[in-house]
């Protein structure tokens, strides 16, 4: 079984709020204390963070789901309930997270990024909150609002100074191993790699950079051929290219028209590869006995045009030998050293996605039917207890103040028609609604 894993769901759970107290003062010698419920805890947040330390989606593949913490519920004497513990959910560098439709909302490239993925609730307001001069003895408090939840798709892109670039079996995978601590599998058959490898090279001085070796690139990849798409994602980030083209093909591919197919599929998935720096290697030279680029030209021939081939490689490598490999270390090196120094300096932004946008929305769900959906119009309704006068004429002032009465009139509900906001239903009356208390699962039975 593969221990690498680039593509994934995950399914997020925000902490629920606690809820607020009912609570009223008792001490001895004090007659009506008054209200003392607290307010219960938001709930925790659910956070993707970008991380060194892993390198695969493998934790998600048989265990998706990632739950926060529960808000705590509030106590008398004003005792507020405890937020919800966050959760923080490692997950590689290059990892993209986007919508079920397909939307990218967020592109975690560097260590410590972090994208909020779910929203705790809100914690509900005890008695005590509610207490007014014309209220002095709220017999009320508001229920802690649902945490935030979702699935997500996640996918990887490995972030690397080098990507490999070549036909499956033309040697990446043993130069990798070659020139780094890597150890991918190697045979004598196509499609050896079937994941990426990263690898550490150490450069000329101090300076070291990463090498991707992904899985072999064919004809047609750019339209999902092959490992297609899944291959060529792990090139995008890649500063510097390295096209290796095998000098003595056992597919019977001619070098010239290797180079060809390998450009035209990267500019096909991405025009703006073909604008990267890289380097054409002509590869597994000790199977045609040369150790240089002009030696490998002479002996390729002069094609047709007179343009020997069509191809001339900037260096000559063998993996097995060795021969080449120092000056080809060099050569990345240098080239990694100036793309990294004229890269512009840019502010990195991470894409915060909201659960819910605030405000709300009126449809109608049947004949004389309406329903009431957002978040602020639930909360307003989110009380305890709804049946009696005092919870009523709070909620009835606070649906008002948000504009709820004026977007039923415009939606055409008339007097007496059933509205459902949350898990309540009322009878709503223009000029003075007529709250029924009917929960909604009650609602649900009676039907």
């Amino acid at each position: 079984m593969s221990g690498f894993v680039d593509e994934a769901q995950v399914h997020v759970k925000a902490g629920d709020g606690g809820a607020g107290a009912v609570s009223f003062r008792r001490e001895a010698h004090v007659d009506k204390g008054g209200p003392d419920g607290g307010d219960g805890g938001a709930g925790g947040d659910v956070w993707l963070v970008a991380t060194t330390n892993q390198s695969s989606l493998i934790g998600f593949r048989d265990h998706p789901h990632r739950r926060a913490g529960d808000g705590g519920h509030g106590g008398g004497k004003r005792k507020h309930g405890a937020k919800g513990a966050d959760l923080l959910v490692p997950v590689p560098v290059g990892t993209r997270a986007t919508s079920g439709d397909g939307v990218l909302l967020t592109d975690l490239v560097g260590p410590g990024d972090r994208w909020l993925a779910a929203e705790g609730g809100r914690g509900g307001k005890g008695n005590a909150a509610f207490l007014t001069n014309r209220r002095r003895a709220p017999a009320f408090a508001e229920q802690g609002e649902k945490g935030h939840e979702q699935w997500y798709d996640l996918e990887l892109a490995l972030v690397a100074d080098v990507a490999l670039v070549g036909f499956p079996n033309v040697g990446k995978s043993t130069l990798i191993a070659r020139i780094s601590a890597a150890r991918p599998k190697i045979a004598d058959y196509p499609f050896t790699t079937l994941e990426p490898h990263l690898g550490v090279v150490r450069g000329d001085g101090e300076a070291n950079f990463t090498v991707a070796d992904v899985p072999g690139l064919v004809e047609g990849a750019a339209d999902g051929k092959g490992i297609g798409h899944r291959f060529l994602r792990h090139v995008t980030r890649a500063r510097v290219l390295v096209v290796l083209v095998e000098l003595d093909p056992v597919t019977g591919v001619p070098p010239a028209e290797q180079l060809r197919v390998l450009l035209d599929e990267l500019g096909r998935y991405r025009p703006e590869l073909l604008e990267r720096p890289r380097i054409v290697v002509g590869s597994k030279a000790d199977a045609l006995g040369v150790t240089a680029v002009d030696e490998a030209v002479a002996l390729l021939g002069t094609g047709p045009g007179g343009d020997r081939g069509g191809f001339r490689p900037d260096l000559v490598i063998s993996s097995v030998t060795g021969d080449g490999i120092r000056q080809l270390v060099g050569a990345v090196s240098s080239l990694v050293e100036e793309t990294r120094a004229a890269a512009p300096v840019t502010e990195h932004v991470i894409v915060v996605h909201r659960p819910a946008p605030e405000g709300f929305e009126v449809q109608r769900v049947g004949e004389g039917v309406y329903e009431v959906r957002g978040r602020v119009a639930e909360r307003a309704v989110a009380l305890n207890d709804v049946t009696t006068d005092e919870a009523a004429d709070y909620v009835q002032g606070r649906l008002r103040r948000l504009g709820v009465d004026r977007a039923l009139a415009r939606a055409g509900a008339r007097d007496g028609d059933l509205v459902h906001i949350g898990g309540l239903s009322f009878t709503w009356y223009r000029d003075q609604p007529e709250f029924t208390g009917v929960p909604a699962s009650r609602r649900r039975r009676s039907r």
